[in-house]
């Protein structure tokens, strides 16, 4: 024995099975990888969910659920499945994210026999789902529902050939849904094969190496975005096939979101799907699994088979079966199965808002966000797998009017009463001593600079995004 290696006898005297061996070797990697997901998840948005649904937030939660409940009633509890119905506090809904985390770090940790990693998922799950609930604009990431359905299958995962194939189906989903809808949008940049070309720039949150890309010949993106939609078109097929070819698929996946992960900031999306991967590479056991065990993989593959089937023809606008649209409204709010389609439209152009206050309405001064451009000799950052939400949303604001973005007026009055919380969600407050008495937010047209100029980025104003207004 070397290496800290049990043999084979061993285990069988201290009473391993081989599904149990199973579960310590793939299954429990992924199990562990989607518990450090969780714990960065559940993190990430606790630190800013006083200062984005807190009470004293950008979208309060409590206020929201207050404002369902009169108008959908005993209806909204079914809407909005979260925990929070219970206490709509923001102690209430800080323990939740550190339950969360503390539920995700036991799945780290928990041991590899018994029930107890797949109860901290669980848990993880139901919280997670719960989060979402309330999150309303912040938690509306096609990840956020990605590991959802990703927490529910964990719950069950081991080497049986069903369940293994249910996150195939899922992975396959995740990329081949994501090639569709960029051919179905109709974007002339993916029909030119230069969506690439325009990506590095005008992605949500580059990092430094998508400054670098940008200065690639176009020969060269369009080579990457043909590799991109045959990854997300062709590829996906691979995962059905022998384990030869599903293994090429696999590492092909992998080899995308390698290079996502190292030119974008794109939170703990990547390292999820990467683990999602490592189901194209178990294989399935060969023993016979009790009557209980094939039931609730029967039960599971039948919910998830018929929810995909019925959101999957939504989606691309194809006829639903009688009652269909009913079951994907019930589904809907579960976040268990979902549809999902990344950049089926690549913008061409990066605008940015910039935000300034104003005590006077003469001199303005300029809130700097920690992360998304702003100063442009200050170099884009690396900060995956953390999301700053705020900042994130100041992106999908920006291709829009601030009428379409509620959350945005909202955001400016917080602006205004000075208040801490989402203060804290800046870089800094250029009104340390008191509120400005105005705020406005003019509009940018940013790019990156090329070898021969200085700084990060250049930009030309473009208007005004939010006229000057104060408090009444």
């Amino acid at each position: 024995m070397s290496g800290g290696q049990i043999p084979w006898a061993w285990k069988q005297k201290i009473g391993w099975t081989k599904a149990e061996m199973g579960l310590t070797g793939g299954v429990r990697t992924f199990q562990q990888v989607l518990g450090f997901v969780y714990f960065i998840a559940f993190t990430s948005f606790g630190r800013q969910a006083p200062g984005l649904i807190g009470s004293h937030g950008i979208l309060p939660f409590a206020a929201y659920l207050a404002a369902l409940k009169t108008a959908m009633g005993g209806q909204a509890y079914r809407e909005i499945p979260t925990v929070l119905w219970l206490r709509p506090t923001d102690a209430a809904l800080a323990a939740v994210w550190m339950a969360g985390a503390a539920a995700a770090l036991a799945a780290i940790f928990a041991p590899a026999r018994g029930w107890w990693r797949r109860a901290a998922l669980a848990v993880c799950l139901v919280l997670w789902i719960s989060l979402c609930a309330v999150g309303q604009d912040f938690l509306s990431f096609q990840w956020d529902v990605l590991l959802s359905e990703t927490g529910l299958l964990a719950i069950f995962a081991d080497t049986s050939a069903v369940r293994i194939w249910l996150f195939r189906w899922l992975i396959f989903r995740l990329m081949f849904s994501s090639g569709l809808v960029k051919l179905t949008s109709g974007d002339p940049s993916w029909k030119s094969l230069t969506a690439m070309h325009y990506h590095f720039e005008t992605q949500p949150l580059p990092n430094p190496l998508a400054w670098l890309i940008y200065q690639q010949p176009m020969w060269v993106a369009k080579a990457e975005t043909a590799f991109t939609l045959i990854a997300e078109l062709v590829v996906p097929f691979l995962f059905f096939a022998p384990r030869r070819a599903r293994h090429v698929g696999g590492w092909i996946a992998i080899a995308l979101q390698l290079l996502i992960l190292s030119s974008g900031n794109y939170t703990y999306f990547n390292f999820l799907t990467i683990a999602l991967c490592l189901w194209l590479f178990l294989e399935p056991e060969k023993r016979q699994w009790g009557r209980p065990h094939k039931a609730v993989s029967a039960s599971l593959a039948a919910f998830v088979g018929v929810a995909s089937g019925l959101i999957l023809l939504e989606q691309f606008s194809l006829p639903l079966p009688p009652g269909g649209s009913a079951v994907v409204h019930l589904l809907e709010p579960l976040r268990v199965v979902n549809s999902y389609g990344l950049f089926a439209v690549m913008t061409t152009e990066r605008p940015e808002i910039i935000v300034e206050g104003s005590a006077d309405g003469v001199n303005w001064r300029a809130y700097e966000f920690p992360y998304k451009p702003g100063d442009v000799m200050r170099a884009p950052p690396v900060i995956e797998p953390d999301q700053p939400r705020l900042d994130w949303q100041m992106w999908f604001a920006a291709l829009d009017t601030y009428q379409s973005n509620r959350w945005f007026v909202d955001f400016m009055v917080r602006l205004l009463e000075g208040e801490p919380a989402v203060l804290r969600l800046l870089r800094y407050n250029p009104f340390p001593d008191k509120p400005p008495k105005y705020v406005r937010a003019r509009l940018f047209l940013y790019r990156f600079t090329n070898w021969h100029e200085r700084g990060w980025w250049t930009r030309e104003e473009r208007g005004l995004y939010f006229p000057a207004a104060g408090l009444k």
